[in-house]
């Protein structure tokens, strides 16, 4: 593909951040970007076989320096010019469940590091490929999703170490969506409300049938449904969950 317009998926593990690159890579070259090379390897080769473009890059969402490295490794196998039809923010903190008074300050330093200051350095080290998107014409708006979660919006007991860099990453978005959207940039928040059917969650939830877990296929297409929406339609917040799920 000699595309100059790519979209990046931080965040790749098996599940939400995996279906989104494999859906995004059917129309894009798909930059991948996790912690550790075996989160993306194999789906980076995966997406090379089906015909695909995919660059996957060590990166760390909560360094700018890595960041900075990111991206001019993508410049440096794009061009100079590239732009961003897509960067999805797919990253988070450790999901941990543990009484407030026992939760050391370390523990909420990662959470807040990855969710919130990840996210602010993301978007500042790629908004500039949305812009140029946008002024080179792209055929949908350039588009900026964030990967939310039930304590994004409920903060439940002994969560506290998860939800508030959930909360403050929603924020951002907010404020990003306001500043942004009338610049053409369409951004969005996505609120995953449930379990998500992966490898690790197999045994979770059997008794409540197939549809008790979300899918991450189905994730996936939420968010082509959000990069495609024209200007004139823009969804800054959207939720799902299974049909079962209590909410």
């Amino acid at each position: 593909m000699t595309s100059k317009l790519i979209a990046i998926i931080a965040g790749v593990g098996p599940g939400t951040g995996a279906s989104v690159a494999r859906k995004f890579a059917k129309t894009y070259p798909v930059v991948l970007l996790a912690r550790k090379p075996e989160h993306f390897e194999s789906l980076a080769d995966e997406i090379k076989k089906s015909g695909g473009k995919a660059l996957g890059v060590s990166t760390d969402v909560s360094s700018q320096e890595s960041l900075q490295n990111a991206l001019a490794q993508i410049k440096k196998e794009f061009g100079n010019d590239v732009s961003a039809a897509a960067a999805i923010f797919n990253a988070s903190g450790g999901f941990l469940r543990k009484p407030f008074l026992e939760t050391d300050a370390s523990v909420f330093e990662q959470s807040i590091n990855v969710s919130a200051l990840g996210g602010i350095l993301f978007s500042q080290t790629f908004l500039p490929l949305l812009l140029k998107a946008k002024e080179a014409g792209s055929e949908h708006p350039p588009t900026l999703i964030f990967t939310g979660a039930t304590a994004s919006i409920k903060s439940s007991a002994q969560l506290a170490s998860f939800s508030t860099g959930k909360w403050a990453l929603r924020a951002l978005s907010q404020s990003l969506a306001k500043e942004f959207g009338p610049q053409g940039v369409h951004v969005a928040h996505a609120i995953i409300d449930g379990v998500i059917d992966i490898p690790r969650t197999k045994e979770w939830l059997k008794d409540l049938g197939p549809e008790a877990k979300l899918s991450s296929d189905g994730i996936a297409n939420d968010y082509w449904y959000l990069h495609t929406q024209p200007a004139t339609n823009f969804t800054w917040e959207l939720d799902t969950r299974p049909a079962v799920e209590k909410w």
